[in-house]
């Protein structure tokens, strides 16, 4: 009796063991687990996050859409439709009134209509019209990436008036503006974010490195940019660009802007690290060596928290999307022709356009899946950056 109860002990001390527990081992041999580097430890690591890995496959999805807008766009940004102003998003269907089921999909066409008591305009859906969707279809030309021309686009209809995400106040093509505006909004929170590596690690290695009066300088630097509100120094320095500068030279000049002001968090951060490190064991030896301050700056300290630099470059993104979108929707960043998420909300400040036309606010939710997505994706990077923390 006593012999089964301890082995009844033991059954169950094995399976509460973490040593089986599948979401630690994931079945990487103990063998490659001891002699893996940071950086393989760190992907095993991440692998487990699935929400971040979900959240990286959505970046690249959309990082795509940004390379290739033209193809993806059933219309170029600025094609107008006058007779299709203000049209409400059109839903896409397999299915008929009748039940019957297609395989390509439509969309129903809409007959315009004017309300003869408010004087507005309104489109009701025509049930007997179906526009079925082609794909791969000939559209208007353009040259992709600037360089090769060609006119085939993913998607559209033979008559050219299916609008999913509906049509702004000139009759533009909303689904198409925005996957245009991936470009800028996606693109210049990386720029930024480069930039304020460049920045934050210089002047945070500087002053925690070398210390006493060039740290004092930085940090009273530094303190003096976090104590400027945000929005009044934009719009300061917003309005020192000269208007006549072309759409490309603004758009460099609002993601300096952007990164002048994020550099500050990184600073702080690696100050704090080279504090810690500069009297560690393997910087003292380096120096005995003789190796030189940039040596051991690079090759040694800047590498033994690499992964946490990566992490905090992945959390600063969203914050230079955000940081564009909100100066294009204030109309103190950047200005049409130039087409960003932030400059299409621009249309949708006041409340009546809100609540006659609620589907000019669609690029906001972009805006939202792609600060979650990063988010996701550093709290991922974050986790992983410490591979043997259970």
């Amino acid at each position: 009796m006593k012999s089964d109860e301890i082995d009844a002990q033991k059954k169950k001390a094995e399976d509460s063991s973490p040593i089986e527990d599948s979401s630690q081992t994931d079945e990487i041999p103990e063998e490659q687990l001891y002699v893996a580097s940071q950086w393989q430890l760190m992907k095993w690591r991440f692998k487990k996050h699935k929400l971040a890995v979900g959240a990286l496959v959505v970046l690249a999805f959309f990082y795509l859409i940004a390379i290739i807008p033209q193809s993806m766009a059933p219309y170029h940004y600025q094609e107008r439709n006058q007779e299709r102003i203000l049209t409400p998003p059109q839903r896409v269907h397999f299915f008929d009134e009748e039940g019957n089921f297609h395989l390509r999909p439509f969309v129903y066409g809409l007959t315009e209509e004017i309300d003869m008591e408010t004087w507005t305009r309104e489109y009701v859906v025509d049930t007997d019209k179906k526009n079925f969707i082609y794909f791969f279809v000939e559209g208007t030309p353009y040259r992709l990436w600037g360089q090769f021309p060609s006119n085939i686009r993913l998607f559209g209809v033979e008559e050219r008036n299916a609008y999913l995400f509906g049509t702004d106040q000139l009759g533009r093509d909303l689904f198409s503006r925005v996957l245009y505006g991936a470009r800028i909004s996606l693109s210049i929170g990386f720029i930024g974010v480069i930039l304020s590596l460049v920045m934050g690690i210089t002047m945070g290695g500087i002053a925690g490195y070398y210390g006493g009066v060039l740290d004092n300088i930085i940090q009273r630097v530094i303190e003096i940019l976090r104590s400027i509100p945000q929005i009044p120094m934009w719009m300061a320095l917003s309005a020192a660009l000269p208007p006549g500068w072309s759409p490309v030279m603004v758009y460099f000049a609002i993601t300096i802007i952007l990164s002048f002001i994020g550099w500050t968090d990184l600073a702080r951060e690696v100050r704090g690290k080279f504090l810690s490190l500069r009297d560690e064991d393997f910087v003292i030896a380096a120096k005995l060596s003789g190796s030189s301050e940039r040596k051991i700056i690079f090759k040694h300290m800047l590498p033994s928290f690499m992964s946490h630099i990566i992490t905090a470059a992945t959390l600063s993104i969203p914050w230079m999307i955000l940081g564009e979108t909100q100066l294009s929707f204030l109309g103190i960043g950047l200005r049409p022709p130039v087409i960003s998420w932030g400059v299409l909300l621009e249309t949708a400040q006041n409340f009546r356009t809100v609540m006659m036309s609620p589907w000019l606010m669609i690029p906001g939710i972009f805006v939202i899946i792609i600060v979650l997505a990063f988010n996701f994706v550093g709290d991922g990077l974050r986790d992983a950056a410490d591979p043997y923390s259970e």
